[in-house]
């Protein structure tokens, strides 16, 4: 609430320098009244003070304070200052006469006028808050102690003062105890200056000790004996106790409590019955007045007794107009209905009987949440007796207390000093800016009559810091002479420019600050409108009655986003309506709308009055209307300088605000954001309830916070990291304002918060690390000498060559000024530099190695690998990788692999045209390099029984590798027979192959193989040779084919243009590094090259030679391939040939023979028509039941495989034997094709047969025989068996197929079960190693011709077992078998 004179708040004065100068002149300035012309002054004698004037009067002229303790009703508040007039006080100065209240201000000095017979504002004057009776003539003043306080900031001694009366000491208001530590410092250098302390009878030896002179002595104490008549004391409880009815029901133990209200009227009844006389009531404030102001009518009404009677509120906040009912009595019976603001200094004549509710509201500072709260609390005893005194003010009276005696007993004696339950801001803004302190630890020192606890001191510095009005105690930047910009630091606690300034506003220091601010963002008609609303009880009303209506009025004002926002509006349409109304019309307007009428009168009274504050601090207003849309930002932010606080933060979790240290609150259900949620809001205050409401609340952007708090904001800058964007080290910022966060992670730039280490960290980044855009020639220049350094390290798997960090952080510290802190700094600082030295950040090449060059093998380390092939050694790149791992065995992973990055160690990029050139023996023995670790580690995974004879490992495998490099050749000879064998010989250990353990190697000691194409795109990568030659077998083809191309037109084939040549093999690149590797690739040497050809059907391409060659880049050289060119027979429905380059000798006739038939099959004309006509009735019958789709399909079949059989074994190269050979076919295919047809007529027909014997085998027994030859059947009769077989075997058919029959024929014929079990597990096995094979083989390219014999020669072993009597084709036995598979497989390999 807007400050007042009796809370406290005073405005800034300036420097207490001419303390000590006031003389008796001073006064000079007074009234030309003098002390004669009083000399008629009257004391009433029925007064205790009267009688004891003499007493009085000797005491003040002998003392300088003299302290008067006198009971209620003696007369001490208005005869004292008529006896400082009559001594003649008044000749030198007036007399200040202080009262706690603004009602008893003004109600003494127009009692005092009205005895010294004038009329107020002359001899006898009065100011309270804005209102001021005070005229040169003025000799007695009465006024609040709150301005009293004021005047001290411009009239620090006092000086127009020869008497100061402090009223009501007892009541120990923060004025009052501020106003009595002052005048004990004041007095030591005013010595005519008089005090007079007046109080209850209530502990003043406690003030004639505060005031002992220097001898200790203390001041003297007058006691006056109250005029005061006998009070009866009636309690009348809230609570009663119940009946007991019924001894069994324990409902009825519990005290029932009554409604206070009911109490209330049910004691005016009750003293309505006793003589006539008027009612005090006391209440604890307003609300609680009108609530019994409205119960009371109707009871007052119907109550003969009372009729007529007048029912009267009292309260600080009422117009004078309504305060003067008060003191006017009429002949009517009144009830006057109080505040607490009756219990003191006021009389009220006529008052008979007192109803003392109990409570009142004293205002409470919360230590925690930091709130000054006015919580309804149990008065003291002091209190109530005071209250009570009230009734014996001008004859007996009773006093009806709704509260029990023993609650009365238990009550405190005396309410706590103020000074110990509020805040000290004001008081330490106030002493601060008048200089009796320098920093708030000086209040320690001040002489309070009892000193307020520490944390009260702190909580008013906090808030004083909050506002701007006390220094922090951090840098600031403030403007020197000149308008320049400098940052200082002042020590903490010391008033600021802004306190100063904020001391000269008679308002709350929050609120002052406001006003303040408001300048800075020219929001200041705003911001006074508010600070006026802010003090004043809500114009806004909501009976209980016509509570729906008044709320849906009053939503005409509502902003959904500021409560501050709905007041402005709230106040431009009563502004509108004010103008376009009459007075009378206006009121009814409030009226009909819920509109308190004397609570805007008030609010716009104190708008003017703070506007006239304002200018007379040198705050423009100016006469702008007031707009709360286009200002919202403005107003805001200047109300938040007040508020800060006050902020929250909407915790989601928790569904509440988190307000400023550690406290949570709500919004109050009143206000316009109670349904909505806001990241940020501000309250003008914070009340607890039941629990801690913020009301009048606005929602605010951190951004404002931020800004508002300045240098109370705490800032943690963490987690420094560089940032290659910004060319910076940044970090991550957290601000919170007194707990609350207002910013949770900001990146800034470090070099801003610690520019040392933003320093440092930009040089190991940046400079150092490379991390960082950049186009300077000596980082360039310096990268390359590193990656010298580092790709030595890498091939030699050494870390300890390169010079540590910290060398190179030393060598850039030396050179580089301390400004550069950043890249945009050191940019600067090298455009210049580089000029005159720009070799200034050039490394050493020889200062880069940590280690003596001449103790490194670089020789070891080759940067490619030799390998042999049929047309010369090729050069294969090598690249090395250091990514060491701990070797954990093979099982350690879990995978059967060992762990770690499978790059680590040496790769070896192939080629993808030279993929089947290459051989594993060869790339066994590594590199010498690591030959010896290579050894190490073989001879570790040997069986131990093996093992035990080798060691020490690393000694053995170090013989070894010397033995091996001076009699070993790499390039034929097989890595482990050579270790093997010198293993044998030196250590007489003999080794098998299978002992060696290649696979449990780590991945370094194996190589790893990367295959590009000609692009240099990486297209497969292992560890495994093997695997990348199967798997890539297809592509290998295709690649040979292209890079052959050119080639075959050397050769006389004409084909399409040659493919595009790729670029240089390597390692994995990106697309634009491929591109420059190609164009940088030296140029091959010229060479033939054939590109494939598809839908063949004619020999129109010229003669094919059986070898075509080229050269390829192989990363490092030109290298020499050869392919074999040969024509493939497409799937097509029609015949078709395609022209190929195969990579071996045997592909090429495996392929050819297919191709010529395909294309004699194309060229020749088809024979079906005729030989379908001619076939046998037999023949016809059996190709009805063929796997054919009809027997046009079949004979077309064996149409193909009738050329097959006319074709000689030498396959045609040359258009001529081609021509011969198609000539020759053509002449007796017709012929042929019906020895076909006859063959495959009688394989149908046993088919048939074998077929359904296998159906008819139902027995268990024989379920496995009977899968095993349907798997057979299968196999030889399927889809295109007849060219799929091919004539060759085509003849051998029927004898397979009869070979099953017989072997059924035995099963049938019992005894010989067993011996067929055990043959078809040998037969299964062979299959599975058949099977197995097969899976090895090269994709994409036609099977190998030992694996396709390797089929038939199954066949010929099944006959061998099941039917040996029909006899083999060649000499076949499960050995030779074994022999034929393993041999293929080493083909393969």
């Amino acid at each position: 609430m807007l400050p007042t004179e009796g809370t406290g708040f005073w405005p800034c004065a300036s420097p207490l320098r001419d303390v000590g100068r006031t003389t008796v002149e001073s006064f000079s300035i007074m009234s030309n009244t003098s002390a004669r012309q009083l000399s008629a002054i009257t004391f009433p004698e029925e007064l205790p003070v009267s009688q004891r004037r003499e007493h009085i009067m000797a005491q003040l002229a002998e003392h300088q304070v003299i302290i008067v303790a006198g009971e209620t009703g003696s007369g001490k508040t208005t005869q004292l200052p008529k006896m400082c007039l009559a001594m003649g006080f008044a000749d030198h100065g007036m007399i200040g006469h202080t009262q706690p209240r603004r009602i008893a201000a003004r109600s003494v000095a127009e009692r005092v006028a009205e005895e010294l017979g004038q009329d107020i504002g002359a001899t006898v004057g009065y100011q309270v808050r804005f209102t001021s009776e005070v005229s040169e003539d003025t000799r007695l003043k009465v006024m609040t102690d709150g301005i009293l306080l004021a005047e001290i900031q411009h009239d620090p001694t006092l000086s127009k003062y020869s008497v100061i009366i402090i009223d009501e000491a007892h009541e120990r208001s923060l004025n009052i105890d501020f106003l009595l530590g002052y005048l004990k410092r004041l007095l030591v250098k005013r010595a005519d200056l008089k005090v007079i302390i007046t109080s209850a009878t209530i502990d003043p030896e406690s003030f004639a000790e505060h005031f002992a002179d220097a001898t200790g002595q203390p001041a003297p104490i007058v006691e006056v004996s109250g005029r005061t008549y006998p009070v009866e004391i009636r309690y009348r409880p809230l609570t009663q106790q119940a009946l007991p009815d019924d001894p069994d029901d324990d409902a009825d133990d519990l005290e029932d409590a009554r409604d206070p209200l009911d109490a209330i009227a049910d004691a005016v009844d009750e003293l309505s019955r006793e003589a006539p006389g008027d009612i005090l009531i006391f209440f604890p404030g307003e609300r609680e007045i009108r609530d019994a102001a409205e119960i009371l009518g109707p009871r007052v009404t119907r109550n003969p007794r009372l009729a007529n009677a007048e029912i009267l509120p009292l309260f600080g906040r009422l117009s004078l107009q309504d305060q003067q009912r008060v003191f006017r009595p009429g002949k009517y019976r009144r009830i006057v209905l109080a505040t607490n603001v009756a219990e003191t200094s006021l009389t009220v004549p006529g008052i008979k009987y007192v109803i003392d509710t109990g409570t009142a509201r004293i205002s409470r500072y919360s230590q925690r949440t930091k709130v000054q709260r006015l919580p309804i609390e149990r008065i003291s005893q002091a209190s109530a007796q005071q209250r009570s005194g009230r009734a014996g003010r001008t004859s007996p009276g009773i006093a009806i207390r709704l509260y029990s005696e023993d609650d009365f007993n238990a009550r405190p004696e005396f309410t706590d000093p103020e000074i110990l339950r509020t805040s000290l801001a004001s008081v330490i803004l106030h002493m601060a800016s008048i200089n009796i302190i320098a920093t708030a630890d000086e209040l320690d020192d001040f002489p309070f009559l009892q000193a307020p606890e520490h944390k009260q001191i702190t909580d008013g510095v906090t808030l004083l810091t909050e506002l701007g009005a006390l220094n922090t105690g951090n840098p600031v930047t403030v403007r020197g002479r000149g308008g320049r910009r400098m940052t200082r630091t002042f020590k903490a606690g010391t008033i600021t420019p802004l306190g100063r300034r904020l001391a000269r506003l008679p308002v709350a220091p929050r609120l002052g600050r406001m006003i303040l601010a408001s300048e800075h963002y020219d929001v200041i008609p705003e911001v006074l409108v508010l600070a006026a609303g802010l003090t004043i009880q809500d114009p806004r009303e909501r009976p209980e009655e016509h509570r729906a209506a008044a709320d849906e009025l009053h939503k005409r004002f509502t902003d959904d986003t500021s409560d501050f926002s709905a007041l402005l509006n709230l106040w431009n349409y009563l502004h509108e309506q004010q103008r376009d109304l009459s007075g009378n019309q206006f009121r009814k307007l409030c009226r009909r709308e819920f509109i308190n009428y004397l609570r805007v009168r008030e609010w716009q009274d104190l708008v003017r009055q703070l506007r006239q504050i304002a200018r007379e601090v040198g705050l423009k207003i100016g006469s702008r209307s007031i707009d709360a849309v286009s200002h919202h930002d403005g107003v805001h932010k200047a109300l938040l300088t007040g508020l800060l606080s006050h902020i929250g933060s909407w915790d989601e979790r928790r569904k509440h605000y988190q307000g400023a240290r550690g406290s949570r609150f709500a919004i109050f259900p009143g206000s316009g954001l109670f349904k909505k949620r806001h990241d940020f809001v501000m309250a003008a205050e914070l009340v607890e309830t039941s629990r801690l409401w913020a009301r009048q609340v606005a929602a605010v952007e951190p951004e404002w916070i931020e800004e508002a708090a300045g240098s109370i904001a705490k800032v943690n800058t963490s987690d420094p990291y560089w940032s290659r964007r910004n060319g910076t080290a940044m970090a991550r910022q957290r601000i919170t304002v007194y707990g609350v966060t207002i910013v949770a992670d900001r990146p800034v730039r470090y070099y801003n918060v610690n520019r040392a280490a933003a320093r440092e960290l930009f040089i190991r980044h940046a400079l150092i690390e490379g991390d960082w855009n950049t186009r300077h020639h000596f980082f360039k220049r310096n990268l390359e000498r590193l990656a010298e350094v580092e790709e030595l390290e890498t091939r030699l798997r050494r870390r300890d060559l390169l010079v540590s960090e910290d060398a190179l952080f030393a060598f850039y510290d030396a050179r580089i000024p301390e400004h550069a802190v950043s890249q945009r700094h050191f940019d600067a600082w090298w455009r210049k530099q580089r000029h005159e030295d720009p070799e200034l950040l050039d490394f050493d090449p020889t200062k880069l190695l940590a280690t003596d060059t001449a103790d490194l093998d670089v020789d070891q380390f080759p940067d490619v690998f030799i390998h042999p092939t049929p047309t010369g050694d090729v050069e294969l790149p090598l690249h090395y990788e250091f990514k060491p791992v701990a070797a954990l065995g093979a099982d350690a992973s879990g995978t059967g692999q060992p762990p770690g990055p499978q790059t680590d160690g040496v790769t070896v990029t192939i080629p993808l045209a030279l993929l089947h050139y290459m051989d594993q023996q060869r790339f066994d023995w590594l590199i010498p390099g690591l030959r010896t670790e290579l050894i190490t580690a073989l001879i570790r995974g040997l069986p131990k029984p093996i093992r035990k004879h080798l060691v020490p490992a690393p000694d053995t495998a170090q013989a070894a590798a010397e033995q091996l490099a001076a009699h070993a050749d790499p390039a034929t000879d097989d890595f482990y027979t050579a270790l093997g064998t010198f293993l044998r010989q030196t250590k007489h250990q003999p080794i098998a192959p299978d002992d060696w353990a290649p696979d449990k190697l780590p991945p370094h000691l194996r190589f790893n193989y990367q295959v590009v194409d000609e692009r240099g795109a990486v297209v497969g990568t292992s560890d495994d040779l093997h695997a990348l030659q199967r798997d890539l077998a297809g592509q290998n083809q295709t690649a040979l084919a292209a890079s052959l191309t050119e080639a075959a037109k050397e050769h006389g084939v004409r084909l399409p243009k040659p493919a595009k040549r790729g670029g240089r093999p390597g390692r994995p690149q990106p697309k634009s590094a491929r591109a420059d590797t190609a164009r940088d690739a030296p140029k091959p040497p010229p060479g033939p090259s054939l590109e494939p050809k598809t839908g063949l059907t004619s020999w129109n391409f010229g003669d094919l030679p059986a070898t075509v060659q080229t050269s390829i880049w192989t990363g490092t050289a030109h290298q020499q391939v050869t392919g074999y060119p040969a024509l493939q027979a497409e799937e097509h429905s029609a015949p078709s040939a395609a022209l190929v380059i195969l990579r071996t000798e045997g592909e090429q006739r495996a392929v050819h023979r297919g191709g010529v038939i395909a294309l004699l099959q194309a060229e020749l004309p088809n024979p079906q028509r005729y030989i379908m006509d001619h076939l046998s009735a037999a023949e016809k019958l059996a190709f009805a039941h063929s796997p054919y789709p009809d027997s046009a399909a079949l004979v077309t079949d064996c149409t193909r495989t009738a050329i097959d059989a006319l074709i000689p074994d030498e396959l045609p190269m040359t258009e001529s034997a081609y021509q011969a050979c198609k000539q020759r076919v053509h002449e007796e295919l017709i012929d042929t094709t019906f020895k076909v047809t006859k063959v495959v007529a009688d394989i149908l027909n046993l088919s048939r047969d074998v077929d359904r014997s296998i159906r008819k085998i139902r027995s268990l027994a024989l379920a496995a025989a009977a899968a095993d030859l349907r798997a057979q059947h299968e196999q030889l009769i399927g889809p295109n068996f007849v060219s799929a077989t091919g004539w060759a075997q085509l003849r051998h058919l029927p004898r397979y197929l009869q070979a099953m029959k017989l072997r059924m024929e035995k099963l049938d014929a019992g005894g010989a079960l067993q011996r067929d079990g055990l043959n078809m597990q040998v037969v299964h096995g062979l299959e599975q190693a058949y099977g197995d094979l097969k899976a090895q083989a090269p994709a994409g390219v036609p099977t190998p011709a030992a694996i396709q014999e390797i089929f038939w020669l199954l066949q010929e072993f099944r006959v061998s077992l099941f039917a040996q009597e029909l006899g083999t084709a060649a000499s076949v036995s499960e050995k030779r078998l074994r022999q034929a598979i393993k041999a293929a497989a080493a083909l393969l390999h």
